[in-house]
């Protein structure tokens, strides 16, 4: 996420003009917006990353179901 902020502040100071990123080359501007997709797209599936988020939050439900229940039969 915060190659994606990076990247977006970076692309507004180009298309304003503002200071040295009025010169600075596209390849530069949009560097972080690249490694962002190739993060989500490649590196996060290759190692499971996505499926460890999803499966925590999962955990995370069935706990608060669990002490629920538990918490009606006392």
């Amino acid at each position: 996420m915060v190659l994606i902020i990076i990247g977006v502040l970076l692309l507004l100071l180009k298309w304003a003009e503002i200071g040295p990123f009025a010169t600075l080359s596209w390849w530069w501007i949009t560097l972080p917006l690249l490694l962002a997709v190739a993060w989500f797209e490649i590196i996060e599936p290759m190692f499971g990353l996505d499926k460890r988020r999803g499966h925590d939050e999962y955990e995370a439900i069935k706990q608060e179901r669990l002490k629920k229940q538990l918490d009606k039969k006392r």
